[in-house]
């Protein structure tokens, strides 16, 4: 494995920001103390700083050579998630029910030992943007930041990502061209009927019964309306509706969300979720009201940006440690909002240890501190061999 030798001895310092970063964490558009460690970082690193896209988010640049030369983005996330933490670390949150449980802190090191190590060696010839992105988790800080003017204030040939896979053993990487990650879109139905005496229903329109048949009727949109060639997810995670035991209520609440990577199937599926629930309200003579709202785009992986991704990959850890062409995933990543306007692409880099650390998303979960190094390396080489220093 060829971990950057003077990346490699900054493990302690690694280590330490990442912990550090772990016991503040802070959820989508409010992570103020973050940013701030994050920038202090970047500026004692000599770095030029802006903070303020996104509210919090914050890019910082370094240049090398003079003319016009090619610029690239380097992207991680921020931001934490809404729970409570269970690891029992000495460096567990202190922000109670906040929790850094999908490795955002680590991401963030990562990047930030790529930003020392080039700031303080002269490798490449080009302009690195270093990307740090709020509110990843479910609220599209992604496409906020496009939309404010990233791109047109800090211009790119091409964008990177990297996520922590725990699934992966510890120092692999793992991408493939073309889809990577699904759509994410959200659905709210609320059905409104007339409730009343659970001893006599004979005189209510009860959502109770409405709903179990709209779960049911959810799942035929996969099963019965798309091509079985084609993927897409229909899932209801949420119920709402009702209040004691003898009271069929007035109204019952239903969410979920669907994934798929081809709009032609995004279009079908939302349609069917539309005419399912205009039915459903003609059957049993109750309103249905639909709210259908679509999230963040499939991440795409360009080809030419996925070839480098690669090679740089092979040379942090071997051709034998880099899955090329593995099978998409259906969830989703807020990088494709980026994605859409900037060929690029995201690169998973294996995290290992499940067993001990946990996996993504859950209270016991703490990323592999192992892996800093692996990752910061990844960055630098990436930059070093799409930015050459001999061009």
């Amino acid at each position: 494995m060829a971990v950057h030798e003077k990346i490699g001895t900054m493990i302690e310092d690694l280590t330490r920001w990442r912990r550090e970063l772990h016991t503040c964490p802070e959820t989508a558009f409010s992570e103020a103390e973050t940013s701030a460690y994050v920038a202090e970082k970047l500026l004692s690193f000599g770095l030029d700083v802006d903070r303020g896209l996104a509210g919090t988010g914050i890019v910082a640049t370094i240049r090398r050579g003079e003319g016009d030369r090619p610029a690239i983005g380097l992207r991680s996330d921020m931001d934490a998630l809404d729970i409570t933490e269970a690891t029992g670390l000495p460096y567990a949150s202190r922000n109670e029910g906040k929790m850094h449980a999908c490795g955002h802190d680590g991401h963030m090191v990562m990047l930030l030992g790529a930003a020392r190590y080039l700031a303080e060696n002269d490798t490449f010839r080009g302009t690195v943007h270093f990307i740090f992105q709020p509110a990843e988790e479910n609220e599209g800080g992604g496409g906020r930041m496009v939309r404010e003017g990233l791109f047109e204030r800090f211009p790119v040939r091409s964008v990177f990502a990297m996520h922590n896979f725990p699934v992966l053993k510890e120092g692999t990487f793992a991408i493939c061209k073309g889809p990577m990650m699904a759509a994410y879109d959200v659905f709210d139905i609320r059905i409104t009927g007339r409730g009343g005496h659970a001893a006599t229903p004979q005189n209510v329109k009860d959502p109770i019964l409405a709903s179990a048949y709209l779960v049911n009727l959810l799942q035929s949109v996969v099963s019965r309306d798309i091509n079985p060639t084609q993927a897409a997810v229909v899932s209801v995670t949420e119920i709402h509706g009702g209040t004691s035991y003898n009271i069929i209520p007035d109204t019952v609440s239903l969410r979920g969300t669907t994934r798929h990577f081809l709009t032609q199937v995004q279009d079908r599926v939302e349609s069917r979720i539309r005419e399912i629930c205009a039915g459903l309200s003609a059957s049993f003579d109750i309103a249905v009201n639909v709210t259908y709202e679509r999230r963040y785009p499939p991440l795409v992986n360009t080809d030419r940006e996925t070839e480098e991704a690669i090679r740089a990959a092979i040379l942090v850890s071997g051709s034998d440690r880099v899955l090329t062409d593995i099978v998409p995933v259906m969830t989703s990543e807020d990088f494709a909002f980026m994605l859409k306007e900037r060929p690029g692409a995201y690169m998973g880099i294996g995290a290992g240890r499940p067993r001990e650390n946990g996996f993504l998303h859950q209270a016991k979960y703490d990323f592999n501190d192992r892996i800093l190094p692996i990752g910061a390396s990844y960055w630098a080489t990436l930059v070093e061999t799409v930015l050459p220093k001999t061009s």
